[in-house]
């Protein structure tokens, strides 16, 4: 019902009156520069975006305090680590009234200009922005628009704001187990007035540099691009939507997820489908995705290590390869906390479940990350958005097994083959795409390559190789 409504709600808004519509002169009357495209993203992407890199932080299991006092030190680790933005998971106090578990979901939010005592005071949060941004990182929030707790401190005070069922009774998104929330209703303007002005209050007065917005497409369209807009006003942001349209990158946001991605690259990792199986996620996004989109290839999530399995359980031995094209292919990277320290358990989502940041003796996963990112930062051709390159595939005789492609702008050229199967391979490249003289990922090792080429790789092993 509510997805309904709000389709059409969206559609409304969306379009303009009939007279105030643009019309096109006949056919016959049109010269060539009637068909003369226009860009189809008007977002003003931050500079700092270019080479970002996102990091989640999970505030109440990331430390044993579960505070961002103790978050706060950590900061000069990740930036070490080549960290640039720090997604923080919903900062405001959560409802109580149907909560989940003990401490509740943080999806659950009680008052949007509040923060959760359970992380700290807004002195707190304030001080882990500014010591961010000494350091020259910058901190988006988890906005969660679509619905409130039940005990929101809008529910007495607007209860219009609210979707009713057909009894008249507040609701929780339809279908869906979400319980603990209920539905906000986007044709009030009162409400899109007061959502507008909690969202800028953060980014005014605390810092904040843009937003992760959870199930994005639950709220239509219009809202974010006038947030978006209203946010640009004060300074320049960076916002990530929980959605996957290409529509919501034209005015809106600057990425959204790849889920598609996440999903195939697990097929790929447990056998279910061959390399080949990628062919259809990144020809979607080379034709139906404008080149400024950043669309975010990520390997974990706290949604994915809750409800789906840990990075080892979804990836098993192909998790580094995994980790290395979520940094090297085309979209933006990130890195769920607790993934560099090798964590291996599926953190619990509504109560206390701190990460264990004891050394695991064969975790390498931190050097991993750190090398990848300072790959990136190097090369042009791997950086986000219309700063990067496209990825072309460089034909192979083993397609099966091995994904390997190109990136290149400019002088910048990455040239990168994956072996996704269990057996190790020696694979031929027949064409001069791949051409060129490199220095290999890791090793500074020279490479050179030429029609005909070979190379070897073991099972679930990839190399990376960019211009000398």
């Amino acid at each position: 019902m509510k997805t309904l409504a709000l389709a059409l709600a969206a559609s409304i808004l969306a379009t303009p009156p009939a007279a105030a519509q643009t019309a096109r002169k006949p056919l016959d009357q049109r010269t060539l520069a009637d068909y003369q495209p226009k860009p189809y993203s008007t977002i003003h992407n931050a500079p700092w975006s270019e080479t970002g890199v996102l990091y989640q932080i999970n505030t109440r299991q990331f430390t044993p305090e579960g505070t961002f006092r103790a978050a706060q030190k950590q900061l000069p680790r990740l930036k070490k680590l080549g960290v640039d933005i720090i997604w923080l998971m919903p900062i405001h106090p959560i409802g109580e009234k149907n909560r989940k578990g003990e401490l509740g979901s943080p999806y659950s939010a009680k008052d949007y200009r509040a923060v959760n005592p359970e992380f700290g005071t807004k002195a707190d949060l304030k001080a882990f922005v500014d010591e961010a941004h000494r350091l020259g990182m910058h901190v988006i929030l988890d906005w969660v628009a679509n619905h409130t707790a039940w005990d929101n401190v809008w529910v007495k005070q607007h209860p219009d704001w609210y979707v009713h069922d057909w009894k008249g009774d507040f609701t929780p998104t339809p279908w869906l187990d979400w319980t603990d929330i209920i539905d906000l209703d986007y044709s009030k303007p009162g409400l899109r007035k007061a959502m507008t002005e909690a969202m800028v209050y953060w980014v005014k007065d605390f810092g904040i540099d843009g937003y992760r917005a959870d199930v994005a497409g639950y709220v239509p369209l219009d809202f974010w691009e006038g947030v978006r807009a209203d946010l640009e006003a004060i300074k320049p942001v960076f916002m990530l939507a929980e959605w996957k349209y290409p529509e919501f990158t034209r005015k809106a946001f600057d990425a959204t997820y790849a889920w598609e991605w996440h999903d195939t690259m697990k097929k790929v990792a447990q056998g279910q489908v061959d390399a080949t199986a990628l062919y259809g996620y990144y020809s979607e996004n080379e034709s139906a995705w404008p080149k400024t989109a950043m669309r975010l290839d990520y390997v974990a999530n706290h949604d994915s290590n809750a409800w789906e399995g840990t990075q080892y359980e979804n990836f098993g031995d192909a998790l580094p390869a995994v980790i290395a094209l979520s940094f090297t292919g085309e979209g933006i990277p990130m890195i769920y906390n607790g993934q560099e320290a090798c964590n291996d358990k599926r953190l619990e989502f509504f109560d206390k479940d701190p990460i264990a940041w004891q050394a695991h003796p064969d975790c390498k996963l931190d050097t991993l990350f750190h090398d990848l990112i300072a790959f990136r930062d190097a090369n042009k051709a791997l950086h986000n958005g219309k700063w990067g390159a496209r990825m072309v595939k460089v034909d192979n005789d083993k397609p099966k097994q091995v994904f390997s492609w190109v990136r290149q702008e400019g002088s910048d050229k990455v040239f990168g083959a994956f072996n996704f199967s269990a057996e190790p391979v020696t694979v031929t490249f027949p064409t001069t795409l791949q051409a060129g003289q490199y220095r290999e990922f890791r090793s500074d090792a020279q490479a050179t390559f030429a029609a005909g080429s070979t190379m070897q790789l073991p099972a679930w092993g990839y190399r990376l190789f960019a211009s000398d």
